[in-house]
């Protein structure tokens, strides 16, 4: 690796971040993918890797056909690419990388070595689920070449998830010379014995590789261990490894078998399949008896070579008895004399020769129930050779049970049609078949043909409020897949980037496989619509539930009553953070004017007057004019008044108003003129 490593990845899209993992090719890193919002792992290739045009090709190629597997116990491929970087000697790299699905969880090597041995039932359900993705892969055509404990993943969930697909078949395509600096395709502990030596392998190598981990969790350690990987790959292709019973006591031997049978030097005697070994292991831990582990034991006694041992096969003979010869002694005594306890020396040659003819007899005896059993296995296996082999068909999604007896029946075979209660495909649709097409099987033997009986149902679990990927873990471990892209929306409670709801809907019943999509929190919300006019109280309530602070104001308003809403701001339908301020008006009703006194103006001018206070105006005279004189008004002058109520205002003719005053002035003058002649008269008359 480049000690330059980038902070991001893909123009900003991966933002890295803390180192999870190294290993000799590569490094991981967690991520964040910032397109859509989810939690990744990163695995970084070595710069000098990428520097090989071969490999290259082989690389992406390899990404592409991994990344086109789906399978609940594989680590999933996103995406991949080569990011461009400049090392600390200012050259300038091309580093590919992986992103793949990020599993919060532990690997299995770590497992054993912090707790040892695993239980007989955590062994069964680990190695379940890594057959399970060696029964997808290889029939993907991918053989992953690197099985062992640090490439299985056990999740916090406890789902078993195999890694780094495809990885070791890319190097291995390459045209780079495998040194000691660039690591080697497979682990020595792990490796099988066509690796070790360089031959070609197939998916019972991958198959080997699995015995070894089974191995090592049934005992806490690998079936071989050395002072260096020449010693320990010499191991897997000469020695036996010793019987995991022996090594635990009081585990059952059965384990022995499954062990050898998938640990088999030749691979011709392994597991045909990772189905094979599936069955053996499901059918021991259901108290059956494993029927290929079984047989394995007695192919092994026609082949020591497939018990571990090197000798070739060898005839057998019956054993050479003979007798041990002394040194020749004088005799000095007489045969016929007694011994001390009673009998002559005669008598003891006799017996003594009794008793070694009767061994002899006994040897010769096992000697032939051993060959005749020989014989009779040789005989069988030279039979079976000449039974007619036919080769099994190969289904597909589309072979429907009856196209599949007809292939079947042409083929010289039967068939037994079971149903796949655990798939997700539609009813009647084909899901597996064992042996598995292009398995060479004697005429007249009954293959196995599964189909579906439909998707099973479950109930969407409610993830809202979770984080994507608990939500993701929460559905994925209900029967139900999660769509890769999730869609955005406001939401009031809610936290930015946790899940609000699904779609389907939470508590809806679907079929298992169904798509989940998720829709995440922006961490925006709407200011709700439906308060105005509403009371304080009320719209108070209902936006602190909803998460908002609020503030009041007072103001007048000639529409909305006293004690109620008459505005928010920010106005209903607007996009804020959630949390955020809403200012809320309340009513006080409305707004209370002084009446002016209008008495003595014209109308006209009374009326202008008063209805730019706000209020409206009346008159109450009959044929009134805008000349005409305010006499009285309605409510009356200094009162306090509704802005906008209605004053009623009397009037009287400008005319009548003046002949009114020019009468009183007249008047006034004649009494005045009486007066002055009272006077007057009563000073005449004084």
């Amino acid at each position: 690796m480049s000690s330059s490593v980038p902070t991001s990845l893909a123009n900003g899209r991966y933002q890295l971040g803390q180192l999870v993992g190294r290993g000799g090719m590569a490094e991981v890193r967690v991520a964040l993918d910032k397109r859509l919002g989810r939690t990744v792992a990163i695995k970084i290739m070595r710069s000098d890797l990428a520097n090989d045009e071969i490999f290259l090709t082989r690389f992406r190629r390899e990404a592409h056909s991994v990344a086109q597997m789906n399978n609940p116990n594989i680590v999933n491929i996103y995406d991949s690419g080569e990011e461009t970087i400049v090392n600390e000697s200012g050259q300038t790299e091309r580093v590919p990388y992986l992103v793949m699905e990020y599993v919060k969880g532990q690997t299995l090597r770590d497992i054993i070595k912090a707790n040892g041995p695993l239980s007989q039932r955590d062994a069964e359900q680990v190695m379940l689920g890594v057959l399970n993705a060696l029964e997808y892969s290889h029939r993907m055509g991918i053989i992953h070449r690197d099985i062992k404990p640090g490439n299985i993943m056990i999740s916090d969930q406890g789902v078993v998830k195999v890694m780094d697909f495809g990885i070791a078949r890319a190097l291995d395509d390459s045209a780079a010379t495998m040194t000691q600096s660039q690591g080697v395709v497979g682990t020595a502990q792990y490796l099988s014995p066509e690796q070790a030596r360089g031959e070609t392998v197939d998916m019972r190598s991958d198959l080997y590789s699995a015995g070894c981990v089974l191995y090592e969790m049934l005992t806490g350690r690998p079936p071989f261990t050395g002072d260096s990987a020449v010693a320990i790959a010499y191991q897997h292709v000469s020695e036996a490894a010793t019987p995991p019973s022996a090594v635990i006591p009081g585990l059952p031997k059965m384990w022995d078998n499954i062990c050898a049978k998938a640990m088999a030097k030749d691979r011709q005697n392994r597991y045909a399949t990772a189905t094979e070994f599936k069955n053996d292991i499901l059918t021991f831990m259901n108290g059956g008896v494993p029927i290929a582990a079984t047989f394995n034991q007695l192919t092994d006694l026609a082949n020591p070579v497939a018990r571990g041992g090197e000798t070739a096969t060898q005839v057998m003979t019956p054993p050479q008895v003979t007798t041990q010869t002394n040194p020749v002694m004088p005799v000095t005594t007489n045969p016929f004399v007694e011994t001390g306890d009673g009998e002559t020396r005669a008598q003891q040659r006799e017996a003594e020769q009794q008793r070694k003819k009767k061994r002899i007899i006994i040897a010769v005896v096992c000697a032939i129930v051993a060959i005749a059993a020989i014989c009779g296995i040789v005989f069988a296996l030279m039979h079976s050779k000449k039974t007619q082999m036919v080769t099994v068909p190969t289904f597909s999604s589309s072979t429907t049970e009856a196209g599949a007896e007809a292939k079947l029946e042409a083929a010289g075979l039967k068939i037994k049609v079971e149903t796949d209660t655990n798939s997700t495909e539609p009813k009647g649709t084909f899901t597996k078949q064992s042996p598995a097409g292009g398995k060479k099987v004697a005429a007249g033997s009954t293959v196995k043909v599964w189909f579906s009986a439909g998707p099973s149902t479950g109930t969407v679990p409610d993830v809202s409020g979770k984080s994507q990927d608990d939500a993701r873990s929460a559905l994925e471990a209900a029967g139900f897949k999660v769509a890769a892209s999730t869609q955005t929306e406001d939401s009031d409670t809610v936290a930015k980037d946790n899940v609000t709801r699904t779609s389907p809907a939470a508590g809806s019943k679907q079929s298992k496989g169904t798509t989940i999509l998720l829709y995440i929190s922006s961490g925006m919300t709407k200011v709700p619509d439906g308060l105005v006019g509403q009371s304080k109280d009320t719209v108070l309530s209902t936006l602190q539930k909803r998460g908002f602070n609020t503030s009041v104001e007072e103001e007048n308003s000639d529409t909305v009553p006293s004690g109620a809403v008459t505005r928010l701001d920010p106005v209903p339908g607007t996009s804020i953070e959630q949390g955020s301020t809403i200012n809320v008006y309340v009513s006080k009703g409305k707004e209370q004017v002084t009446v002016p006194s209008v008495v003595g103006a014209t109308y006209a001018s009374a009326k202008a007057t008063l209805e730019g206070l706000g209020f409206t105006v009346s008159n109450s005279t009959q044929g009134a004019k805008d000349t005409d004189l305010v006499t009285a008004q309605n409510p009356a002058a200094g009162t306090q008044a509704d802005k906008g109520a209605s004053i009623t205002l009397t009037t009287k003719s400008a005319s009548s108003s003046s002949s009114a005053s020019t009468s009183s002035s007249a008047g006034s003058t004649s009494q005045g003129t009486d007066n002055q002649q009272g006077s007057g008269q009563s000073g005449n008359n004084g």
